[in-house]
């Protein structure tokens, strides 16, 4: 069964719509929403087309524009650069595995302080801020680790398919792929 979206239209005065609530809300308040788990639908309230990345992606420039940005320069100009490449389908999904993986090991380490200390708000906002603060830099080496090892991996896959796309065009003769032997292995340095 799938969980019905709550509809927020957006009309041409650029004021948002909550159709749940019949009120106006701020842009603001969609972020809540999403910080809430609440999955959303932005409508243009005049041709109903849907602009709910528009407007997510407005909630994300708002937040690099604040006082302490996720994305350096080199990951947004990376991230312009795979537009309109070739491997452009897959990064999306590659972003998508590793935020998840991010969530889950982000999950399992605040159940494990739950369970250590329970449910208290300060002391467990305390913990995690001496935790960073401390296990910070092991941290990022973690994750730097996991990416090494997530992007050799995309890499022998990107070679893997080289080789075969390689393989199945040598017989047409393009000037990129010399024809194949006869005995089923490439000459070198043709």
């Amino acid at each position: 069964m799938s969980v019905e979206k709550r509809v927020i239209k957006k009309y041409p005065h650029r004021r948002l719509y909550d159709t749940a609530t019949s009120s106006y809300i701020t842009l603001g308040d969609v972020k809540q929403l999403v910080l809430d788990n609440v999955d959303i639908q932005v409508v243009d309230a005049k041709t109903h087309d849907d602009i709910t990345r528009g407007v997510l992606l407005q909630i994300i420039l708002e937040e690099e524009s604040g006082g302490s940005p996720m994305f350096s320069y080199e990951v947004l100009t990376q991230f312009i650069r795979f537009y309109g490449q070739a491997m452009q389908g897959m990064m999306g999904p590659f972003l998508e595995k590793n935020l998840q993986v991010f969530v889950q090991l982000q999950q399992k380490i605040q159940e494990q302080t739950k369970a250590m200390y329970g449910d208290n708000p300060l002391l467990g906002a305390k913990l995690w801020g001496d935790f960073l603060n401390f296990q910070g830099p092991a941290m990022q080496n973690m994750m730097s680790s996991y990416l090494d090892q997530s992007t050799n991996m995309f890499l022998d896959m990107q070679n893997r398919m080289q080789e075969q796309a390689r393989t199945m065009f040598t017989g047409f003769g393009f000037p990129a792929y010399p024809p194949a032997r006869e005995d089923g292995k490439d000459e070198p340095g043709k």
